[in-house]
């Protein structure tokens, strides 16, 4: 296999068959040995975290699958700590577009003076651009589209998807009672018709989950999401 993208918690191969693969690694993003979804570096090592991103990942993009919600994912082998996926293009050289529910992270730290931590939020979307060199810098719907990295209608679309996979997300979490306070996806363009899909992964290091008050770490989050599975 060709070696594509070596990224901080995964690397990219290209396989014969013009599919792609993702290695999971056991590297978690954060700083100072503590767990951050929104950092831009890794911020420590934990054993079995990739494993653990990745029986996460295949669940709910099965799960999306049944609803017809359309995805990269092919297959996935856990003992490999391996997902195979479509091809797919990215809007710009990366787009990350999070989902909040409460106001945490990076919201709170630049709106701090206007809302209180952890307030509630109604789904909010926001958008960043994959840039580490400029710490993932936010950017507007007038930015995205001046700027030519999407359309009106492709901006409208994102939006429409990030909400309703956070919505189901947010739904199986509170089954296993865990308040989902924020979540961040990728979406590239699939197939022949270069459809948008949900790319990359949906694990326990992208998002910020809380039970009992206390937030659960990744690979907790993934027992208790898979306990009875």
């Amino acid at each position: 296999m060709e070696v594509v993208f070596r990224g901080k918690t995964k690397d990219v191969y290209r396989t014969t068959d013009g599919k792609y693969m993702l290695k999971f690694k056991d590297d978690v993003t954060g700083a100072d040995g503590v767990f951050d979804p929104g950092a831009n570096q890794v911020g420590l090592a934990l054993e079995g975290a990739g494993e653990a991103a990745l029986r996460l990942s295949k669940y709910f993009f099965e799960l999306l699958h049944e609803k017809g919600i359309p995805t990269h994912y092919i297959t996935a082998d856990v003992t490999d700590k391996t997902m195979t996926v479509e091809p797919a293009t990215p809007f710009g050289e990366g787009l990350e577009v999070i989902c909040r529910y409460r106001a945490v992270g990076s919201f709170w730290r630049r709106y701090g003076k206007y809302v209180q931590m952890g307030a509630p939020l109604d789904a909010f979307v926001e958008f960043t651009l994959k840039d580490d060199a400029r710490e993932d810098p936010p950017i507007t719907e007038d930015a995205l589209i001046m700027l030519g990295i999407l359309s009106k209608e492709e901006y409208a679309t994102l939006c429409q998807l990030t909400r309703e996979i956070a919505s189901i997300v947010k739904a199986e979490l509170a089954e296993r009672q865990m308040d989902l306070y924020d979540i961040k996806f990728e979406f590239g363009r699939i197939g022949e018709d270069r459809r948008i899909a949900l790319i990359d992964e949906i694990s326990g290091g992208n998002m910020r989950a809380y039970k009992d008050g206390v937030q659960v770490q990744p690979l907790e989050l993934t027992e208790l999401m898979l306990k009875s599975n």
